[in-house]
């Protein structure tokens, strides 16, 4: 039994007229008519009764009629299913993302892409960011959203980062802090401050922050590791320590802890110091919290591709201090 027998019958069953039906159809009669005959031979009935002057449906072909019409109209859903597929207007989209992201910008471009797009499942999934390499590579993950920008290691050529929005880093201080004062501070100035840590065999960002200490010429002494970073300014507020923190996460704590600048240019109270001063300064250069969006390079679902450039277009509209 073949589709076009299908939509034969159930064009001649409204029309009753092989003429009228055949116009519809854009064929002549005769492979209408085959076509009929066929079809009621595989069945085994007849379908319509037949006169010199009319045509009409059998009790058989009124019984099938209501099956092939299900049949037609499932096809129909199956073309606009996979249209609205093929077009990312309907898919799955697995996210991962630290638990910070929720507090930033994020949550807002989610809420934008559900009322764009409500049949695209969006799941996000809360991970350390230190997983979310390994779960895009395994295809648990589609996308992930990271301060991670992917330079710090060997090119990878399965994963690919897009920068979404800037965020630079400042030093939170504990209230009171003998430097709290300074409105601006460097690296090297915080030498013998204790420290509280984002994890750092979950956290690349803490990697790097950790790595630019020991290249401006000390290890920080850290006191307390945490997974997240609103934990961490919940210690700094306690007093446990200082912490480099990204700018648009310091300001949400309430209330708020104390922030200073983290710059890359000597200042005046430590400008002798040269050669330090310098290697601060280098090392400052690549300190920052930026977001970006990682995703594998090859072929992805277009309902992915479709939510990848939606984001990337939305982060372009923020104003430039949107994301700090």
């Amino acid at each position: 039994m073949e589709l076009r027998q299908i939509r034969y019958f159930t064009v001649l069953a409204d029309e009753l007229s092989f003429t009228r039906a055949a116009r519809k159809l854009h064929v002549s009669q005769p492979p209408l008519s085959f076509q009929i005959a066929s079809l009621e031979a595989e069945l085994g009935a007849r379908l319509f009764d037949r006169t010199s002057r009319s045509v009409a449906l059998s009790e058989a072909g009124k019984a099938f009629l209501p099956h092939a019409q299900a049949v037609l109209a499932r096809l129909d859903e199956g073309r606009s299913h996979v249209a609205r597929v093929a077009s990312g207007l309907q898919g799955r989209v697995q996210v991962g993302l630290a638990g910070s992201h929720f507090l930033g910008p994020f949550p807002r471009f989610i809420h934008q892409f559900r009322q764009q797009r409500p049949d695209v499942e969006v799941v996000l999934h809360e991970m350390k960011p230190s997983d979310h390499l390994q779960a895009l590579r395994e295809g648990r993950l589609d996308l992930s959203v990271s301060r991670n920008p992917l330079n710090d290691g060997p090119a990878d050529p399965q994963i690919s980062a897009a920068l979404l929005w800037r965020d630079p880093v400042v030093v939170a201080l504990p209230p009171g802090h003998r430097l709290a004062a300074r409105a601006r501070l460097r690296l090297a100035d915080l030498r013998d401050e204790d420290f509280v840590f984002l994890r750092l065999d979950s956290s690349p960002f803490a990697a790097r922050l950790y790595d630019a200490c020991v290249q401006t010429g000390f290890a920080p002494r850290i006191t307390q590791q945490v997974v997240e970073i609103p934990a961490v300014l919940n210690l700094v507020a306690a007093g446990l320590g200082v912490a480099i923190v990204p700018a648009s996460l310091a300001r949400l704590r309430t209330p708020p802890v104390q922030t200073c600048t983290l710059v890359r240019t000597p200042s005046s109270d430590t400008a002798a110091r040269g050669e330090e001063n310098r290697r601060s300064d280098h090392q400052g250069q690549g300190l920052n919290g930026d977001v970006y969006v990682l995703g594998r390079t090859e072929d992805a679902a277009p309902a992915v591709a479709a939510f990848k450039r939606l984001l990337l277009d939305w982060a372009g509209t923020l104003a430039p201090q949107a994301g700090h």
